[in-house]
């Protein structure tokens, strides 16, 4: 883990959907730049399926639902920089560093927790 991770925030943002095939990746974006908009330190972490919200080349979901690469394009406008990736997540569906649409840090399990206890509220979906 970077130590990075080890700066205290107010808000981490859990993502753990798949871009497409519901609104949960969407809605977490959509809290995080709320969040920001409103002066809080922002992390996401995305974790399990939402590790494929960094892939990139992402197209349009089923039933025109819209990529996710125009948000994630936001979130530095917004000051939200803290971004991190579960390792394990990613190795499962085969992407590495330089497969990701924006720089983020790796986390394994195990420093997961710590990511965790260095905010104040965390929002997982």
């Amino acid at each position: 883990m970077s130590s990075n991770a080890n700066v205290s925030g107010d808000l981490l943002v859990i993502l753990r959907h798949a871009p497409h095939g519901s609104s949960w990746l969407r809605e977490g974006l959509d809290a995080a730049l709320v969040a920001a908009a409103f002066g809080q330190s922002v992390s996401l972490l995305f974790q399990s399926n939402g590790v494929l919200a960094l892939a990139k080349g992402q197209q349009g979901g089923p039933l025109g639902q819209k990529g996710t690469a125009a948000t994630l394009d936001m979130l530095e406008m917004y000051d939200i920089e803290s971004l991190y990736f579960d390792l394990e997540a990613c190795e499962r569906f085969g992407l590495v560093q330089h497969d990701l649409l924006l720089p983020a840090a790796g986390v394994d399990a195990n420093s997961i927790p710590q990511l965790i206890a260095g905010h104040r509220l965390v929002l997982t979906f």
